[in-house]
This record gives C-alpha cells, sequence and structure tokens, in this order.
C-alpha cells in the first residue's frame, strides 16, 4: 500500500479542490480522506504543498513507432508522457506503414505494455490513410485499436466519410478527423494572414479547415457518430461545433496548448518551432478557442506531440515538417494561461486533460475516487520553473526557455511510480 499525505485533491468530476490523504492498494485508490501513518503503509509520499489529478489522459499522440523511431519511439515518447503527468494516451495511425493492419495494432499495444503507462493505439480509417477504401475496422477493433483516424490526412470524399462514420457508429468507437482541405492550401502549416504576408507566402486559410468541420458535423448529426474533431484552430470551426453540439450530433472537440497559448506572429519568432497543421492563427481565433474550452464546446486539451529530428526543423519554412513537442510542457501549459489567468479553475483544466479524454475513449479512467485506478499526477500549481530539456527523442518546441508555472513532481500509473522529478 501506498499512502499520498498532506496534499491537496483537484476533483475533475465534482468540480471541486480540497485537502485529503489517498492510499493506493493492489493498482486502485483504496480510500480518499485523512489518514495517519501507523507504519503499515509500504511507502509514505509526502505530497505537502502539491495537487493530485487523475493521470492525464491524450487522445493526441505521434510516437513515430514503426518507421520513423529516429523521431521517437513507443518507449521514448511514453517516457516523454509520464514526465508530463500522463498515464493514458492514444497513438496516431500516421506510423510508417500506417496502422491499418491488426498485427502492426498488436505491435504498438505490445510495445506500450513494457513502458508503465497505458499506450493505446488509434487505427487507420482508409487503407494506407488514401482515403480511398475502409480498412477493416471490426478486425482492427479486435485487435485491440481503440479508435480510428487518418490524422494527418483528411478525408475528403464525403460519401467515403459518412460511410467511416457509419462503421465507427456500428463499432461504437470514436472518429477523430483531420480538417484541412488541402485544394484551398499553398504552404501547409502557417495561417494566411499578417504573419504570412510579411514572408511573402501564401500559408494556409481558416477555410480549409472551417468547410470540413462544417461539412463533417453536418453528417454526423446523420449517423449519430462519435465524431472528434481534431486540434482546431479557427474561431468559426468553433462555432460550427457549438452549433453541432446544440443540434444533437454526438461531437467532441479537442486544442492543443500551442492553439490556445500562440498566434500566427509567433512563426515570425521560432520560424519552424512554430509551424504545425492547422496553424497558428489570429489573437481572436484564440480567444475563440479559450471561450470555446469554458462554455464545453471544445471538451478536451490534447496535445498533437509531433517530435522531428532537428535536421528536419533545420530546414526552410515551406519545407520543414509541421508540429512541435507537446506532453512535456502541456499542463504547465494550462496552469500558466488558463488556470493562473483565472480562464479556468483547476478542477475544470483536470476534467479537459483527463475525465473528458478518457470518456470520449470509454476508459476506466479520468477520477479520483475509491475503487478507481490508482493513475494519478502530483504537481505543485504554483512552482515556477523553466523549460530547459526534454525526455523525448526529439527537441523542436518554441516553449524551450520558456518559464511556466505548474510542475510534476510523480506520476504514479496503477499504483506504481513512473516518474518522479527526484
Amino acid at each position: 500500500m501506498i499512502l499520498i499525505r498532506g496534499g491537496r485533491v483537484a476533483d475533475p468530476v465534482k468540480l471541486e479542490e480540497y485537502e485529503a490523504d489517498l492510499v493506493l492498494e493492489d493498482g486502485r485508490i483504496a480510500g480518499i480522506g485523512h489518514y495517519e501513518d501507523d507504519g503499515t503503509y509500504e511507502q509514505v509520499i509526502d505530497a505537502s504543498g502539491l495537487t493530485a489529478a487523475p493521470g492525464l489522459v491524450d487522445v493526441h499522440v505521434h510516437f513515430r513507432d514503426p518507421g520513423l523511431t529516429y523521431k521517437e519511439d513507443i518507449h521514448t515518447g511514453a517516457a516523454a508522457a509520464a514526465a508530463g503527468g500522463f498515464t493514458t494516451v492514444v497513438c496516431m495511425a500516421n506510423t510508417k506503414p500506417p496502422a491499418d493492419s491488426p498485427d502492426l495494432i498488436r505491435y504498438i499495444l505490445e510495445e506500450g505494455k513494457k513502458t508503465g503507462i497505458h499506450v493505446l493505439a488509434a487505427a487507420c480509417a482508409t487503407v494506407g490513410m488514401k482515403g480511398q477504401q475502409l480498412t477493416d475496422m471490426e478486425a482492427l477493433k479486435a485487435a485491440g485499436a481503440a479508435g480510428f483516424t487518418d490524422d494527418g490526412m483528411p478525408l475528403l470524399n464525403g460519401e467515403l466519410a459518412r460511410l467511416t462514420q457509419e462503421e465507427t457508429a456500428r463499432l461504437d468507437v470514436p472518429l477523430s478527423l483531420h480538417e484541412e482541405d488541402p485544394s484551398f492550401i499553398r504552404n501547409n502549416g502557417i495561417h494566411r494572414g499578417s504573419a504570412a504576408a510579411q514572408l511573402g507566402i501564401y500559408g494556409s486559410p481558416a477555410v480549409a479547415e472551417d468547410s470540413l468541420v462544417a461539412r463533417d458535423c453536418m453528417i454526423a448529426l446523420h449517423t449519430g457518430a462519435s465524431v472528434n474533431i481534431q486540434h482546431m484552430s479557427s474561431r468559426f470551426a468553433v462555432e460550427a461545433v457549438r452549433l453541432a453540439k446544440r443540434l444533437g450530433a454526438r461531437v467532441t472537440a479537442e486544442v492543443t496548448p500551442h492553439h490556445f497559448t500562440l498566434t500566427e506572429d509567433a512563426v515570425l519568432r521560432y520560424g519552424t518551432l512554430a509551424k504545425m497543421n492547422p496553424p497558428l492563427r489570429t489573437e481572436e481565433d484564440r480567444q475563440a478557442l479559450i471561450a470555446g474550452l469554458q462554455d464545453g464546446t471544445i471538451d478536451m486539451i490534447a496535445t498533437d506531440h509531433a517530435p522531428h529530428s532537428a535536421e528536419e526543423k533545420a530546414k526552410p519554412l515551406t519545407e520543414a515538417p509541421s508540429g512541435i513537442l507537446g506532453l512535456e510542457t502541456s499542463l504547465a501549459l494550462g496552469i500558466t494561461e488558463l488556470v493562473d489567468k483565472g480562464l479556468l479553475t483547476l478542477p475544470q483544466l483536470m476534467r479537459k486533460m483527463s475525465l473528458n479524454p478518457a470518456r470520449l475513449y470509454r476508459l476506466d479512467c479520468g477520477r479520483l475516487e475509491a475503487g478507481a485506478p490508482a493513475d494519478l499526477v502530483l504537481f505543485d500549481p504554483e512552482e515556477e520553473w523553466t523549460v530547459e530539456g526534454f525526455h523525448s527523442k526529439s527537441s523542436n518546441s518554441p516553449f524551450l526557455g520558456w518559464k511556466l508555472k505548474g510542475r510534476v513532481h510523480a506520476t504514479i500509473c496503477g499504483g506504481k511510480i513512473v516518474y518522479s522529478l527526484g
């Protein structure tokens, strides 16, 4: 048994904060209350000054394994996740080859079991992520796929998009969608706005995102599918999701910390380190994303953790790959940019980072209560620290050198300590 004493609890179910001790036994939470150290515990953790919350759940990571392991692999990705307070992650399917076969899904899951955290896998929605033919979703689900996505590639054919939603609805699994219509885009990763104009490039206009979000939200109304709109960046897309929810669609949405923190101007300062798909947009868009988090239009914060090598990111802006790291700075950015500024409470942030993501994938986690899994994070919401390095293989982040508030001290998964600040 483990006793965690003297800390506070951030409860995403009740949306409350309170002082309490926790007892962990046999991989579960045995009790929450006030307990004395009577010598019967195998380990006693002094949590004075720390907050305990459910282990964070990230529904959108790229661990690049198999095929691109010079950027990241399942083990280094999991180490980065644990250091960031995450106990469950969902790997995207754009590996090399893409995760469209049961054998590949089984490989990811088996490697994930060796890491100490819960590594889940989403399988491809279409064969080879080519947007032409549906995968055998039933076989992939039987192999352990948690859901489906062609993340990185949109489903451009409307009829295929409908069929995909109908099949995932039949199997009762989520479908996550990357919403960018390439016909509108000349230079991906940079918003078509003032920064692109200064750089002398066309960029990626918001209509590329808005048009597909609107289409797929309306299709979801007719299919009843559980559709998750990934990494939202546009204020008009937020409005489309808000309308779809009001009409009764089973639509959820996620936003990344970099999209609620930065704007298009970041690409002028950080270059390729601020290039991502969809791109950072205007301050008006950023404020709309925050408003979406506040009113529940946006359900989740997901990192879109996207490692790339230094050599790749050193290429010219229009040639370098899009994407940044996210796992090790996500919680701190949420605290610094949202909680510390009074935009969300700490329990509300935990709902976006643990409970709601767990609900999307029908997982038995994301909450702190007796009988729940002993997956939790201990962090100091007041501690300032400087981003100086990563457990990831890569270091492509514009947040290097930033001073953030909120530091992870320990991550516990299944009752075992998988990360400790030391």
